[in-house]
């Protein structure tokens, strides 16, 4: 218990020495975390595309048993729901129609997907720079206060300061590289999604449309 109030107590004694652009740096870390988080949480695949939910339609294409209730129930139930209820429901306009629906509703579900990834990705690019900008800051301070002494008799001193205005740049790095690398990684999460997205709504759209056998899909799923 020592050891980790004495942890503590140097992390703080850190965040002291790098001044009051630490705030930003801090503040940005804790946006990134809660970020990257509910991310996390929101784009898992069995919430975006559940397994089970094009069976589900082909069990209610093949019985007849489609309707405004299903439909319903089919657009509350996930992302690829709320796709496959805007084609379902303008099936009977033709395929080109049941298609535009199914691409506006895509259009609304990935905008949807891609929520607070431009702010993740602003946090990664800007958190360097706020450290660099404390870390300037700290030296025109520390060489401020040498104006007209003899700095050859205080090394320590210089070496000390010029520690503590590195301070910001470091945590501005601590900051920004796991923001990066969520961004690149709940990107490419949401690019994955999208092609599973895709060819589910095309099968849906060639069954429909008699374009496919919907007994030779239901073997495949």
């Amino acid at each position: 218990m020592t050891n980790f109030f004495e942890g503590v107590g140097t992390v703080w004694e850190l965040v002291k020495s790098g001044g009051w652009m630490m705030l930003p740096i801090i503040l940005s870390s804790i946006a990134a975390l809660a970020i990257t988080a509910e991310r996390l949480w929101t784009l898992r695949t069995s919430r975006v595309t559940p397994p089970q939910l094009l069976s589900q339609v082909w069990r209610w294409l093949k019985d007849k048993q489609l309707n405004k209730e299903r439909l319903k129930e089919l657009r509350a139930d996930s992302p690829l729901g709320e796709i496959l209820a805007a084609g379902l429901a303008n099936s009977r306009h033709g395929r080109e129609v049941m298609k535009e629906s199914i691409e506006e509703a895509a259009s609304r579900v990935v905008h949807e997907m891609e929520r607070y990834l431009s702010t993740l990705g602003t946090i990664a690019a800007m958190a360097p720079l706020l450290g660099l900008l404390g870390t300037v800051i700290g030296m025109i301070d520390i060489f401020g206060s040498f104006i007209g002494a003899d700095m050859s008799t205080n090394p320590a001193v210089l070496a000390g300061g010029i520690s503590k205005a590195l301070v910001t740049t470091a945590s501005g790095l601590i900051v920004a590289i796991p923001a990066l690398f969520f961004h690149r990684l709940l990107q490419r999460r949401i690019d994955d999604l999208v092609v599973g997205m895709e060819q589910e709504a095309i099968k849906l759209v060639e069954v429909v449309q008699g374009e496919r056998d919907l007994d030779q899909v239901e073997d495949k799923a």
